[in-house]
């Protein structure tokens, strides 16, 4: 009874979470994901060294730490099934990002189709690490469309897939990951070493939910006009182009269900990078900006309902070979 009450929870959490998500975006001020980011800035001050060994002890101690907080919040909502949907709910809110991630890209959007450029860039680095100086309205549309289609698996899709299948531990050490990547896990003279681990583990625990974000867009496709075919078929021949083992399936994927053709020159402050063409549509404009939100939020929901039934069914497989090992 114990094992279907938590599947129960869990599954009701992650939904809860992802509505509130809807409701109430990001605060701007005291985000748990923010004070993380802060608590590991000061353990890296005291713990760097150009070193692979260092960075995995750094990786292990912050994402492992913080699993174990999350463990310990669920030990402590057991036998309480309204705390524990409130603790799953809870989490889920803070570690999904779907409300602020289209709330920027809306922004952007805007402003492009307004004709405010200047604006459109300066507002660009809120969403994407790209260097905004120079770019034409194109440009700002590419990333920040790419932009979209990434992070609707690393800040959607992938909490809540971890969610579903590890509860509150699931949730809080997928964005532990997530974060200490975006902070250490970058290319540089400095993290090369050092954030080799937290790389590596992010782009382990985002192997599943990018390419259930891939599958989730090419059905999905009609939804702003796309094919499910075309999207399938951009998805399986330009999703393996990518640099990333990751990032090119959900943008290949998003690049076919929208009729458009992504990748190309982006400039960052550390450098130029050149990457493959995804898709053989025209290059996205302004306007597109707000399709790509729309395809966002349509695989958003369908992930949130779909591993909320995988959350459930999770549990009660686990109650049932419990139960027959009695």
């Amino acid at each position: 009874m114990r094992r279907r009450s938590s599947g129960a929870a869990a599954a009701l959490g992650l939904v809860a979470g992802y509505a509130v998500d809807a409701l109430v975006a990001d605060p701007s001020r005291g985000h748990p994901v923010a004070a993380f980011g802060r608590a590991a800035t000061a353990l890296e001050r005291r713990c760097y060294q150009d070193s692979r060994s260092r960075g995995t002890a750094f990786t292990a101690v912050c994402v492992g730490g913080t699993a174990l907080f999350g463990y310990a919040t669920t030990r402590g909502s057991r036998g309480r099934p309204v705390t524990a949907v409130a603790t799953m709910a809870a989490a889920t809110w803070s570690v999904v990002g779907a409300a602020s991630l289209r709330r920027e890209a809306a922004a952007i959007g805007s402003l492009l189709e307004a004709g405010d450029l200047d604006a459109a860039r300066e507002r660009l680095p809120r969403l994407c690490g790209r260097d905004p100086r120079g770019m034409d309205e194109r440009e700002v549309a590419r990333a920040v469309v790419e932009s979209v289609a990434e992070n609707t698996s690393d800040a959607v899709v992938a909490p809540l897939f971890w969610g579903a299948v590890a509860g509150v531990p699931g949730l809080l050490g997928y964005r532990a990951a997530n974060t200490l990547d975006a902070m250490v896990g970058h290319r540089s003279q400095r993290y090369a070493r050092f954030g080799w681990a937290s790389a590596r583990l992010d782009d382990a625990l985002n192997l599943a939910p990018a390419r259930l974000t891939g599958a989730l867009t090419a059905v999905l496709a009609p939804t702003v006009g796309g094919s499910r075919l075309e999207t399938w078929h951009t998805l399986r021949h330009d999703g393996g182009k990518h640099p990333s083992p990751n990032a090119g399936r959900c943008e290949a994927a998003a690049a076919g269900a929208l009729g458009l053709r992504l990748g190309g020159t982006n400039s960052y402050t550390s450098g130029i990078e050149h990457r493959p063409y995804l898709g053989t549509g025209r290059g996205p404009r302004g306007f597109d900006i707000a399709r790509a939100n729309r395809l966002s939020a349509a695989v958003s929901t369908a992930a949130a309902a779909g591993l909320s039934v995988g959350a459930l069914a999770l549990r009660a497989a686990a109650h049932r070979r419990g139960s027959g090992t009695r």
